[in-house]
């Protein structure tokens, strides 16, 4: 990779290893004393790799003896998951009851008797490998580095000059930063605390944030506004002392003669902390001033917290104008909302580009280029940094081929100089921990401007081991989401939808070029163009099938995932699946999605390490082997869209390790106790099961979160009762179900948190067993029910309804009179439903008092129909 993810890797396998070595069955296997050498070892190793890291570069061999380590360490972590998958088949085994004559060939004892001297062989193997690896090191004179102290290349230190003539595109943005520095602070003066206003201005690297703080700053009406202006750039280093310092000479320099400044500057670094924060109050106290903060990382509220209460002194009106690119930074230190800064349009950055990209005039000469550049730009999706960066690689370059080659191919692949876009990007990245960049990289595997559904990319990373494990019982699945909200408060995510367990976002085209650009040499996409995969890549996303053929895959054993991400893109060729089974063994994650295979062939069984497998949308396959049931670590199964599966595989409650499971077949009965052996399975699809007609009448699935039925239009009941811990039901386009079958007294208690109704043309009226999530249920959303004539009274006892979607509805002519009840609601659109929609205008509509207190209300409102087609395609999506 560009980047190396060595030390997150081995810290990962000293966290399995130190759970292996406290189990009784690495004494059962002896191999206790093996797997403790292997762990002091690499305890050892773990220490210096992060000075190895960042020393690769300048000591010949060292890139070649971190990949040393990464293979050991990945190929231990291999035989480590074989211990859990024999655990798992004793689990299934122990659990197997009236079946285990059928299962005991399998699980037979001379199997377990070749698998202890199988794993007993391959850690010793692991155990000399690495012990030569660690002496190998010696010879590079590594140094211990922790975590907190490693490098982290660091942003120029800005100032504050500017040549406002030079900027493009940012006058609107000056007037209204300038309009919030005008107004009085929101939250007064009360109680003789004088707090002071705090402007945060967020967006993602190379936005020009910098730039906009620079042109506020310079405004001459900022001068009347203002005893004093004092710009400091803290960026990563949020040292009190030494902001402290750089304010009391920003004061000095405002009020004072250079020339005594300077000396004033020279004197006051040997002052001690008392005596600076008392000069510091002294400059500020009584005065109006103007704080511009650019470039905060800092995260720690109590340091933040400190330098507020420092600089609280100044007269009423004073301000502090921040610059970051974090949104819960922004959050945290804001007293206003941030104002989140916006790309460019396109005009602009056209206009930007031929400014960087040719001498004053000089693009009237050359009208292909500057055509060309029109196609370019579009790339940067507006951000200045990244035009800039195009513009000035082709300054007084004037080949036609040069300006072809840049827009055609991804800014990453260009040359970057230091305070270039992808280097600007690098800084937010580098400032990760690493377990999040690594996981980042895996964006790379999928196209741009792909939809991606949280799940998706959190079980691709769950079946990497890419998520550490939680405090507690925190459940791995949050952790993801933690990982996802960190990089949505660092900028790199947006059209960001959230639903609770289920959210839509999209990655930024040059936070895409990033992943590509620190991805690169171990997670592959293969397209057309490929000529050679090399043998050390471990992952690979094929976007096009137009050049297959097997000499193109490594022989080496290493691939961990092979995905097809883009639709209508899958595999035919039988034999090139039979190869991908004998040769990736330690397969994590097999696509085999789009794909043209009758049926799987038996040998999917060897794949034990597989924690996901995707079938979607073969449009030929009959049956599935009953081998697959034998994939005991299997977390992931998608058979959706599978719409000639005859039957399920039997056995299938054997899948243990199952959590998602999306099912399209036409068997007309399920086999409820396999369903009732699936103890983790927490999300359940059924789609276009045309035969079903029954689900769940007797048993239980406790650990059910999400369930979503589409187009079963033989399904006549649905009992919830069956899933006490359901928290989100999509229900769409079933004729035949009655939603109001489950209507019971009293009203049993549910815990829906979303629910989503669709294509009910008969249903006149909700059903009231949504009663029972008055005190859950955050979003509901009813579409295409064209006979729902009103909503119930009880709807406003749903105290935490936070969204509501009513769309093409056209019978429903009121809302109910109490909805300023629903204190919680946030988001209200109502379309496709004439009468209502007349009814709720704005100021003259007769239920416009009902809604008046809502945040976000959309009538029939090109932003409520683009929020509801994003919740149409989250739920096309979910089975990803």
């Amino acid at each position: 990779m560009a980047e190396s993810f060595v030390f997150h890797i081995a810290e990962s396998l000293l966290q399995k290893l130190a759970s292996y070595v406290s189990e009784e069955a690495s004494r059962a296997y002896d191999v206790y004393e093996d797997l403790q050498v292997i762990k002091g070892t690499l305890s050892i190793v773990k220490g210096v790799l992060l000075d190895a890291e960042e020393k690769k570069e300048q000591k010949h061999g060292l890139r070649e003896w971190l990949m040393q380590i990464q293979n050991v360490c990945f190929d231990a972590e291999d035989v480590l998951d074989g211990f859990e998958c024999q655990n798992l088949r004793k689990q299934v085994v122990k659990a197997s009851g009236s079946t285990r004559m059928k299962v005991g060939h399998f699980f037979s004892s001379s199997n377990s008797l070749v698998f202890r001297l199988s794993m007993a062989r391959q850690i010793k193997h692991v155990r000399c490998r690495l012990d030569k690896i660690a002496a190998d090191g010696n010879k590079f004179g590594l140094e211990r580095i922790s975590v907190d102290h490693r490098l982290v290349q660091r942003r120029e230190m800005t100032y504050s000059h500017i040549d406002a003539s030079g900027v493009i595109g940012r006058d609107n943005d000056r007037e209204e930063i300038i309009k919030l520095l005008m107004q009085p602070h929101p939250h007064g003066d009360g109680d003789g605390d004088k707090s002071v206003c705090v402007i945060p201005i967020v967006g993602l690297g190379g936005m020009g944030k910098t730039t906009l703080a620079k042109l506020v700053f310079n405004d001459k009406r900022i001068d009347e506004l203002f005893q004093l202006k004092m710009w400091v750039c803290v960026s990563d280093d949020f040292d009190i002392r030494q902001i402290i310092i750089k304010i009391i000479n920003c004061a000095s320099a405002s009020t004072s003669a250079p020339s005594i400044a300077l000396a004033h500057h020279e004197s006051i670094n040997n002052l001690d902390i008392e005596q600076l924060q008392s000069q510091l109050r002294h400059k500020l106290s009584g005065q109006t001033y103007l704080l511009v903060l650019d470039d905060i990382w800092n995260d720690n509220r109590a340091k933040w917290i400190e330098l507020n209460d420092l600089i609280k002194v100044g007269a009423v009106g004073s301000k502090i104008l921040v610059t970051t690119r974090s949104d819960s930074i922004a959050s945290m230190v804001g007293t206003v909302p941030s104002y989140v800064l916006e790309g460019l349009s396109v005009e602009n950055c056209l206009s930007l580009f031929v400014k960087w990209a040719f001498k004053e005039g000089e693009e009237k000469k050359y009208p292909n280029l500057v055509d060309i550049g029109k196609e370019m730009v579009k790339k940067c999706q507006g951000v200045p940094l990244a035009v800039r960066t195009l513009g000035s690689s082709l300054f007084l370059n004037f080949d036609l081929e040069r300006w072809e080659f840049v827009r055609d191919h991804e800014i990453w692949n260009l040359n970057q100089k230091k305070d270039d876009i992808l280097p600007a990007l690098k800084l937010s990245y580098d400032q990760m921990p690493s377990y999040l960049r690594q996981c980042f990289a895996y964006f790379s595997l999928f196209p741009k401007d792909f939809g991606h559904i949280g799940g998706h990319i959190a079980h691709l990373w769950l079946a990497l081991g890419l998520l550490q494990s939680g405090v507690g019982s925190q459940k791995i699945e949050n952790i993801a989401r933690q990982y996802i909200d960190e990089l949505h408060s660092r900028s790199f995510l947006e059209d960001f939808m959230d639903f609770g367990n289920l959210y839509f976002f999209k990655i930024h085209d040059l936070v895409h070029d990033l992943a590509l650009y620190v991805a690169k040499g171990e997670l592959l996409v293969v397209n057309s163009h490929t000529h050679n995969i090399p043998e050390q890549v471990r992952h690979l996303s094929i976007v096009e099938i137009d050049s297959f053929s097997h000499a193109l895959f490594p022989k080496s054993r290493r691939v961990r995932t092979i995905l097809f991400p883009v639709d209508g893109v899958g595999v035919d060729s039988e034999a090139l699946l039979d190869t991908w089974i004998a040769r990736y063994k330690c397969l994590r994650v097999l696509d085999l999605s789009d794909s043209t295979f009758e049926t799987l062939p038996d040998s999917i069984s060897k794949l034990e390490h597989l924690r996901a497998l995707h079938v979607t949308n073969n449009c030929k396959i009959k049956r599935l082997p009953h081998s697959v049931c034998k994939l005991q670590n299997l977390q992931f199964l998608s058979l959706r869209g599978c719409m000639e599966l005859e039957t399920l595989p039997k056995g299938l409650g054997m899948l243990i390790s199952l959590e998602q499971l999306y099912i399209t077949t036409k068997q007309s009965i399920l086999s409820e106790d396999e369903f009732a052996s699936l103890r983790n399975l927490q999300y359940l699809s059924f789609e276009y099961c045309d035969n079903l007609k029954f689900l769940f009448r007797g048993v239980q699935i406790p650990s059910l979160e999400v369930l979503l039925i589409q187009s079963c239009g033989r399904l006549e009941s649905l009992p919830l009762h069956f899933l006490p811990k359901l928290e989100v039901l999509f229900v769409i386009q079933c004729e035949m179900l009655n939603l109001s079958l489950n209507n019971e007294s009293p009203i049993q208690r549910l815990r829906l948190k979303l629910l989503y109704l669709e294509h009910f043309p008969r249903q006149q009226a909700l059903p009231h067993w949504i009663q029972g999530a008055a005190d859950t249920l955050q979003t509901l959303s009813i579409l295409n029910c064209h006979s729902l004539k009103m909503l119930p009274e009880w709807l406003t006892t749903m105290t935490r309804l936070k969204t509501l979607h009513i769309v093409n509805c056209p019978q429903l002519l009121s809302l109910p009179s109490d909805m300023h009840h629903l204190t919680a609601l946030e988001v209200l659109i109502i379309d496709g439903c004439p009468e209502l929609c007349r009814k709720c205008q704005p100021q003259s509509g007769v239920c416009w008092s009902f809604i008046a207190h809502i945040k976000c209300v959309c009538i029939g409102e090109t932003k409520g129909k683009l929020h509801s087609q994003m919740l149409s395609r989250l739920r096309l999506r979910l089975r990803d």
